[in-house]
């Protein structure tokens, strides 16, 4: 029975009195914050007449943010440990609706300074040093100057943007709501429900006749809805590429990755240099097959467990003390500031408990912890979920504390990259240290599946996404055949020649919803290789690097994303960064074999 809020000790919980002391604090801001909301379009008139009223302009519009930043913060903390409380539900929409207003009332800010020209900015930044700080955000927004439509065009389609971004709404409503899977024997026999999000659990099931029987049925009922899925994929592409070409951009591919700040070239990398070294996971899809004891690997069988789950349970205070320990190697104020968060300041929400959101997170704002929630139950993948977000809460913390409040927020595209080295220093920690073997292997399985799904898999769908788009542009239909071609081809190629690749999986596409965020899986796998590359210059460099590594990590948003991780050294349009992350999955598959050809794991084929 999952405990009541109540009965959750207060050293396991957050400490949110460090945001707002009580309610009244909280709404006393609020209330000073739609004051200033309501005098903000006084910049309006005045913005674009001197340095001077444009600094005071971004001023007041970054004051704003800062103040809604932490509103949201203390509102939605609380809230998502005990989402039965109405009244914190109420005070969430109500800075979400307070942020609404804000937006509307400085709607004029960005199309103002796409009004700027180069060379009034330069006279204004000598004539008002303190428009300087603004330069890096000035320029992000005048990157989009050469795209940008008429007023009248740009009014008409933000006018129209409700109506247009409707069709992944549509996909979720189907695929969650409308469709259902019936139900299928579990391991002991009993009927249990299918669902979408129970079918990972029984592809990962130790009976095969349970993973085969979800596969079947799961795509059984999806081809029932491949037509109307096509279409729904197909119309949310169309209306990408028709805005893409309306705005001039080269293809869709190019409008993507110019607002990541990146290029193509980035993109394609990825894809190339995965492509080249696909045998790797042909490797480790042999060795699936051989410790599993089948003589071919089906589609139902890849998610299948290696090994069983180590046994051993850690309290809360041994996996906070295991990764305190491992994160030492970043230095006295990286593990001072951690030891302090942890400990003293309330950053983390450990326990679940009745009505608290699921699954775990870092969160904070600029004048909060970076607070982090877990749903601890003492096992090493909850281990490795501390270690995970307390990399994002650190890369936060000097993030913010190097920066002024407009330049703290890192990008997306470097998001990953402190959270996977968290996760890759900690297991090479555990490698180095333990003497149980099976310890390790739980260990190197972990690494083998992070990397299998988040390095191949994710490029597999970059590269599926790259294809379709492309044929859309090319103004080639996109059919439920051409997605099931299209699909089931990669599939074979990325699986490799030992693996049967039943036709069923031709259809996975259709449960992917990542392919309605238009082009975003690919930085999964470009931050795992650029945390690859990070983890193997510390094993090679030590001190001297880490100190490279935490500059890095003080770059938030004053530098592009891509100028960020040089400060570390990694260069993401080169391929040696992809090739370090497929060198520690191969060494990983390596030494899995190795341990577990010593323990007799590797089976005598089963028939098919």
């Amino acid at each position: 029975m999952t405990t009541e809020r109540a009965g959750i000790p207060a050293k396991y919980k957050w400490d949110l009195s460090a945001i707002y002391r009580d309610e009244a604090a909280f709404s006393a801001e609020f209330s000073e914050t739609e004051k200033l909301i309501a005098e903000y379009p006084k910049h309006e008139s005045t913005m674009l007449g001197s340095p001077q009223a444009l600094a005071a302009a971004l001023a007041d519009h970054f004051a704003i943010d800062r103040k809604l930043a932490k509103l949201y913060e203390y509102a939605a903390r609380n809230f998502d440990v005990d989402t039965s409380v109405n009244s914190w539900q109420a005070q969430v929409a109500k800075v979400i609706n307070l942020n609404s207003r804000f937006t509307a009332a400085s709607y004029f800010v960005s199309p103002y300074i796409l009004k700027l020209d180069a060379t009034t900015l330069e006279e204004w930044y000598r004539e008002y040093p303190e428009l300087e700080k603004y330069r890096r955000i000035i320029e992000v927004e005048l990157r989009r100057k050469p795209y940008m439509l008429s007023d009248e065009c740009e009014k008409l389609l933000a006018g129209m943007s409700q109506g247009l971004d409707t069709h992944d709404g549509i996909y979720s409503i189907l695929t969650d709501c409308d469709m259902q899977f019936g139900k299928i024997r579990d391991e002991e026999g009993k009927l249990v429900e299918l669902t979408d999000s129970s079918y990972v659990k029984f592809l990962m099931s130790k009976n095969r006749r349970v993973r085969r029987a979800a596969f079947t049925k799961l795509y059984r009922v999806y081809g029932q809805f491949g037509n109307t899925i096509a279409t729904i994929l197909n119309g949310f592409i169309k209306e990408k590429a028709t805005l893409t070409k309306l705005r001039g951009y080269e293809n869709s591919l190019f409008a993507s990755t110019f607002a990541d700040e990146v290029t193509p070239e980035i993109y394609n990398n990825l894809i190339d240099t995965v492509n080249r070294n696909l045998e790797v996971l042909f490797d480790y899809y042999d060795l699936k097959r051989e410790v599993l004891g089948v003589s071919k690997l089906h589609m139902y069988d890849v998610y299948a467990p290696l090994i069983a789950d180590y046994d051993r349970d850690y309290s809360y205070e041994e996996a906070r003390d295991e990764v305190l320990e491992a994160t030492k190697i970043f230095g006295e104020e990286y593990y001072e500031t951690l030891r302090a968060g942890l400990l003293e300041r309330g950053w983390v929400d450990v326990y679940p408990n009745k009505g608290k959101r699921g699954g775990a997170y870092s969160g904070g704002s600029y004048d909060t912890e970076p607070y982090i929630l877990l749903n601890f139950n003492g096992k090493f993948d909850d281990v490795l979920t501390l270690a995970h977000e307390v990399g994002h809460s650190m890369h936060s913390y000097f993030s913010h504390k190097s920066n002024e409040f407009h330049l703290s927020n890192y990008t997306i595209f470097v998001a990953e990259v402190a959270s996977t080295v968290n996760e890759l220093v900690l297991a090479a920690k555990k490698l180095r240290e333990s003497e149980n073997d099976l310890e390790k292997l739980s260990v190197l399985n972990h690494i083998m599946e992070t990397f299998k799904g988040t390095l191949f898999r994710q490029t597999m769908f970059a590269e599926f996404e790259r294809d379709i788009y492309a044929l859309v542009e090319a103004n080639e239909p996109l059919t439920r055949e051409v997605l099931c071609e299209k699909y089931y081809a990669l599939v074979k190629k990325y699986f490799g020649p030992r693996v049967v690749v039943d036709k069923q999986i031709s259809m996975e596409w259709m449960r992917i919803p990542h392919f309605y965020y238009n082009f975003y899986v690919y930085k999964y796998a470009t931050c795992i290789s650029a945390a690859s590359s990070v983890m193997k210059k510390i094993n090679e460099r030590g001190d001297e690097y880490i100190n490279k590594y935490i500059d890095f990590l003080k770059c938030g948003n004053s530098k592009s994303p891509l100028e960020s991780l040089m400060v570390a050294e990694i260069d993401m349009t080169k391929p040696v960064v992809i090739e370090d992350a497929v060198s520690v999955f191969a060494e990983t598959v390596r030494q899995f074999r190795e341990i577990a050809g010593r323990l007799g794991m590797i089976k005598v084929s089963e028939k098919n």
